[in-house]
């Protein structure tokens, strides 16, 4: 038992070690205000939608961008209509998006269909766009997002992130559980990034490339199974800097079922391992050069996965060899509940933390609101036997199905 709690001592150390830093971002927001904007060009942007099976809610989404307080006629929208086998590219159609359908069963997955739909463009407008706004088909945009954008853009950052809500926050604990991470993610490690000046995350939807991006990379070259990860990866590897536009809100709809919330993560968790495993040595090299930003990717994509699986791993066995030695029952549960607790407890400071701060903005009743601030914690445990099977289990990309049909303006 002593080596067991050595073991965890060791693990405590590493992991406080680890995130330490993300605590006093927890902070940063409150107390460090965002700089003055440089003068307000207006740019002409494309959007860009990645769409398979999506007829439910891509027209509210276009909707949502006809809806923005930035001149129309500098934003065009476009449509990949991926694979499709309902009406998504006749929605996206009247909703006046110009739609291109793909169908290639071999390459699958938003990547191929974004890298798809830029060579379609670039075929056929040339390049007349300063910047490209990339969407999911359920997202929804508040109505001053692309002014907020374009504001960041104006300050001379390539790549812009926003700040990612919910459409559907107080559907279920898995819901609210994705709905919470993301807030934070935003709030206090996006913001708080921009606020001190290293470089933001790019989070799966909602962000802005400039032109000279694409160029660099001569087009979207990113198809690992988190392509948003690999694209972050490769701009801090680069020494490009991501910022974070705080004003800028968009909707998400988050998976209500307990079996498509364990496909996407195991996604997430199988593509983190790609991602390290393509940069991580140059990610590595960058930190021990002084880069910040690389210390940070480092932290956002491994070792709180790696900690977290291999002491629950440790603790699980150390408590089956204790008990099959002869131990008692509670030898046997005691170290597996004190490491799940310490992890409960931590997770919970972040969730509530988020809340309190996020209150008026989280689209749920209060009661909800305090309810799934205790059930977060254990929507991030099952990361646990998540990032256990993607390490052993092969992984595929798969959609997820979107029903919540919101407008813009039922999020007022």
């Amino acid at each position: 038992m002593s080596t067991l709690r050595t073991v965890n001592t060791v693990i405590s150390v590493l992991f406080f070690a680890c995130y330490f830093y993300q605590l006093v971002y927890l902070l940063i927001p409150l107390v460090k205000r965002d700089m003055p904007h440089s003068p307000a060009v207006l740019h002409r942007y494309a959007v860009l939608i990645a769409a398979r099976n999506e007829e439910a809610v891509i027209g509210n989404l276009i909707e949502s961008i006809r809806a923005q307080d930035y001149p129309s006629e500098l934003v065009s929208v476009f449509v990949a209509a991926d694979n499709c086998t309902d009406g998504t590219a006749d929605a996206a159609r009247r909703a006046g998006a110009t739609v291109y359908e793909r169908f290639d069963r071999e390459h699958v997955g938003k990547g191929f269909a974004l890298d798809f739909l830029l060579r379609r463009i670039e075929f056929e407008r040339g390049d007349v766009f300063n910047g490209y706004f990339v969407f999911d088909a359920d997202n929804l945009l508040a109505p001053g997002y692309i002014s907020a954008m374009n504001r960041q853009f104006c300050d001379g950052h390539q790549v812009v992130t926003s700040y990612r809500d919910s459409k559907n926050f107080g559907d279920n604990w898995i819901s609210a559980g994705y709905a919470l991470w993301f807030l934070r993610d935003a709030e206090y490690l996006n913001h708080a990034r921009a606020l001190v000046g290293t470089s933001c995350v790019v989070s799966g939807t909602g962000f802005l490339m400039g032109r000279e991006i694409l160029r660099r990379n001569g087009g979207w070259p990113f198809h690992l199974l988190t392509e948003d990860t690999e694209f972050t990866a490769d701009c801090v590897t680069r020494g490009e800097k991501i910022g974070y536009a705080p004003d800028a809100e968009l909707f998400d709809e988050q998976p209500v079922k307990f079996s498509q919330s364990w496909r996407q993560r195991l996604r997430w968790s199988k593509g983190f391992l790609q991602v390290f495993r393509r940069y991580g040595g140059r990610l590595l090299t960058g930190t021990l050069r002084g880069s910040f930003s690389c210390f940070d990717m480092v932290m956002s994509i491994m070792p709180a996965i790696i900690l977290a699986s291999f002491g629950f791993v440790v603790n699980t066995a150390a408590s089956l060899l204790a008990f099959f030695s002869g131990g008692t029952a509670w030898q046997l549960l005691f170290p597996v509940l004190r490491s799940l607790a310490g992890t409960y407890l931590f997770m919970l400071t972040l969730g509530a933390f988020t809340t309190v701060k996020e209150w008026r903005k989280i689209r749920a009743s209060a009661p909800k609101k305090l309810l799934y601030t205790l059930t977060f914690p254990l929507f991030m445990l099952t990361y646990i036997p998540i990032s256990i099977a993607a390490v052993f289990q092969k992984v595929e990309w798969k959609p997820i199905e979107h029903k919540v049909s919101l407008s813009i303006r039922d999020m007022g």
